[in-house]
């Protein structure tokens, strides 16, 4: 697929949720050996480590080289504030064990409180979660702050491209009028049971490509 920004992305990847951590290196290492280039990370599956160990194997053995890769990440909702989306991005680079991503992806347009990295990552929904009644505590970040260190990100060559994520139509029209570096893919949940024809036609027209999870369904 031709993005707009120019660069190519393999149409079929790898999605990397709810893959068992002890499996996942495996996992990804066989994916490449099939032909596997494009692998669709975050930080939130929590497995980016044992993904890292996939790729670093693949890449030892003389499979692939990184640049034959491409993987993308996604910064959760509990780093939307401009300061902590650098590190949110270093800690998946770090994880990934490469010193690039193809494409960053704000993973929900939700802004939640701040979890440091030592008390809990990936940190989840919930600002309590080993309570009998947890509970998703808000912290309002306006999506054009989170943006523009996402745009920073692109300017200081760590990844290639940004994008978004599960982002309706109303939340895409703001960003478009209010960002410098165009979003080039919008990630949404795209099947047959779940086709979304409103979204997809409104970001074919507007130049951004559609990415569908869960192709063939999703069974939660």
């Amino acid at each position: 697929i031709q993005l707009k920004s120019g660069r190519v992305l393999d149409s079929i990847g790898l999605g990397l949720w709810k893959i068992e951590n002890k499996k996942t290196a495996s996992v990804v290492e066989t994916a490449i050996q099939l032909g596997y280039r494009h692998f669709d990370s975050a930080c939130d599956y929590g497995n980016e480590i044992e993904t890292g160990q996939g790729i670093a194997a693949s890449i030892a053995s003389g499979l692939v080289k990184r640049e034959d890769l491409w993987i993308t990440s996604k910064l959760w909702n509990s780093y939307h504030r401009p300061e902590h989306v650098k590190p949110a991005l270093l800690k998946s680079l770090k994880d990934l064990g490469v010193d690039y991503l193809d494409l960053y992806l704000i993973h929900f347009p939700i802004s939640s409180k701040f979890v440091p990295f030592d008390e809990r990552y990936p940190p989840g929904w919930f600002s309590n979660p080993e309570d009998s009644h947890p509970i998703v505590e808000e912290d309002p970040v306006p999506i054009i702050e989170t943006w523009r260190a996402m745009e920073d990100l692109v300017k200081m060559g760590l990844v290639k491209s940004i994008g978004t994520s599960n982002m309706t139509i109303p939340k895409m029209k703001y960003l478009l009028e209010i960002c410098n570096i165009k979003p080039v893919v919008n990630e949404m949940e795209l099947h047959p049971h779940m086709q979304q024809h409103d979204l997809w036609n409104f970001l074919m027209e507007n130049e951004i490509q559609p990415i569908g999870f869960c192709p063939i369904g999703s069974p939660t």
